[in-house]
């Protein structure tokens, strides 16, 4: 019996090695990605208009980034979730570690050189239903960390992203058309916020990749 025990025990050790030696590069992806065939039956029950109130929009209408935890603000946290090997000071700033950013396929070691992108921009979160909301309401969607809507990615990639919607860009990484569509999907169909028809189309093709 106690050579069936060490038996299974070296076999576990080799599995346990193995799965170290042969794991890629660690990535984290936020919370609550629906399946593909869940995202096309939520995008079907999206409003579809123009989108409107776009010369009322200021950054400033959506406060961030807040505290969430001690010293950490939602930036902070995201950069924890999302890096590997995250080492912060006493005021919770990252001074080490590895992120990789899954729009374009970098890996980098400076917290500097990654940005927290809003999935849904916060100019397009305003034009498509988020005029109407409180300020209480736009802190809560600017610093949601329980749902797809805050990514670590290549500083200049999001700069270049800006508040377009899938219809004027996408990742250059085609191999993330489909989670970045289906993270899309979900924080519009969570926040009621409407799609434009070009939208609806270029996340069906985006859909089509998966």
């Amino acid at each position: 019996m106690k050579r069936v025990f060490a038996g299974i025990t070296a076999v576990l050790s080799l599995i346990v090695l193995s799965i170290t030696l042969t794991a890629g590069p660690a990535s984290a992806t936020p919370p609550n990605i629906p399946s593909a065939s869940t995202a096309a039956t939520r995008l079907a029950t999206l409003t579809v208009a123009a989108e409107s109130h776009q010369s009322t929009y200021n950054r400033d209408l959506f406060p961030h980034w807040i505290t969430v935890s001690g010293a950490c603000n939602t930036r902070e946290q995201v950069l924890k979730r999302d890096g590997t090997g995250v080492v912060t000071d006493s005021s919770c700033a990252a001074t080490s570690g590895t992120w990789y950013s899954p729009y374009d396929g970098a890996t980098w070691h400076a917290a500097s050189d990654v940005d927290i992108d809003h999935m849904v921009p916060l100019a397009e979160a305003w034009r498509s239903g988020a005029w109407a909301w409180t300020t209480a309401q736009r802190q809560t969607y600017a610093n949601d960390l329980g749902g797809p809507e805050l990514w670590a990615v290549t500083d200049n990639v999001n700069q270049a992203k800006g508040d377009q919607d899938p219809t004027t860009w996408k990742p250059s990484r085609t191999a993330f058309w489909c989670t970045y569509a289906r993270a899309w999907i979900q924080v519009k169909y969570f926040y009621h916020l409407s799609v434009q028809s070009s939208e609806k189309t270029a996340l069906t093709t985006m859909l089509g990749s998966c």
